[in-house]
């Protein structure tokens, strides 16, 4: 097992992830009896840091939206360990688990969908206060307010219902509700894959704005390698439940070691139309978490495969950074 390097191995880390699997079993036959399990994170362990922002990318379907919400506790992890501040809460109760909710958080990539449209924006945003059992009506009126002013939003729309709002202006009101409890991470899980390019970028910012404001720490996961450069401190590379590579932004961009991340990275736009990209176009399509390929899991897609690959699974290994291939560990 190997752990992404953190860039200050001076100060403790907010979050350690320890081998993590999340295993879902799946019925098969007329008893539906478990056969098999979709392995959608088989291992994984990395750390974040106080204020830092690890950016978590992959394909549709490699299970990172998956680990994130194993780490919020939405999900209950197979085995491995998610130690935060100390405790490791991947075998908590729901009652001592409680405290721990108000300082790990969510934003959704759908607002839409993680907004109730039955409550207005008042509502949505007193209900952390409520579940927590803080402060009386007119503290909570107050914080919502606040938090409104906070993420761009005027204070007139507490009785308005999250329909009446666009795109971006929802998502807002999402970073909103994230942030009411004062949390130290927030898990963001795409969210602005659902936005236009122009709403993008000011969600990016006021992300970041937040951050320093708030010294928050994100997991910001994302399929756009684009994207998240824009916002990560450091960039880990997932593949079928597994990372593949990691390290600094600049130094994944600059030097990508992994067959799969050069061809995240040439799938990148370049604007300017006179340039001539080497796109590193991959075959076929992500392999089934059910029935994954023997060997390194990405050798039947990768144009350097060797015949090892098909083999042997090779491991991450413990350098600067951290890549998990043939061609580097032999």
């Amino acid at each position: 097992m190997s752990v992404i390097p953190l860039t200050n191995s001076s100060v403790s880390p907010l979050l350690q992830v320890r081998d993590l699997k999340m295993h879902f079993p799946v019925k098969e036959g007329i008893f539906m009896r478990t056969g098999k399990y979709n392995k959608a994170v088989d291992g994984v362990s990395f750390d974040i840091m106080p204020g830092e922002t690890l950016g978590l990318v992959g394909e549709s379907g490699c299970g990172k939206s998956t680990l994130g919400r194993c780490i919020a506790r939405l999900y209950q992890p197979t085995s491995g360990a998610v130690v935060f501040n100390g405790t490791d809460i991947s075998r908590l109760g729901r009652k001592p688990l409680m405290p721990f909710r108000r300082d790990i958080q969510m934003i959704f990539q759908d607002p839409m969908e993680s907004l109730n449209s039955r409550h207005t924006v008042g509502e949505i945003l007193e209900e952390p206060f409520i579940v927590q059992n803080i402060g009386d009506k007119a503290f909570r009126r107050q914080r919502v307010k606040e938090l409104l002013e906070v993420v761009g939003l005027p204070a007139r729309s507490v009785t308005r219902y999250p329909f009446e709002f666009s795109g971006g202006q929802r998502q807002r009101i999402g970073i909103a509700r994230s942030i009411a409890l004062n949390p130290k991470l927030i898990i963001c899980d795409e969210p602005v894959s659902a936005l236009d390019v122009s709403i993008q970028s000011q969600i990016l910012n006021l992300l970041i704005d937040l951050q320093k404001e708030f010294n928050l720490s994100y997991l910001f996961i994302a399929h756009d390698l684009a994207v998240v450069k824009h916002i990560s401190d450091r960039i880990a590379i997932m593949y079928l439940g597994k990372i593949v590579e990691s390290g600094d932004g600049e130094s994944i961009y600059r030097t990508a070691r992994h067959p799969y991340t050069q061809s995240l990275i040439s799938a990148i736009p370049v604007p300017d139309p006179h340039h001539k990209s080497q796109r590193q176009v991959l075959v076929g399509d992500v392999p089934s978490p059910i029935n994954p390929p023997s060997g390194c899991a990405f050798h039947t897609r990768c144009p350097k495969v060797m015949a090892m690959c098909r083999s042997a699974a090779p491991v991450l290994s413990t350098d600067r950074q951290p890549v998990s291939c043939h061609l580097y560990n032999t």
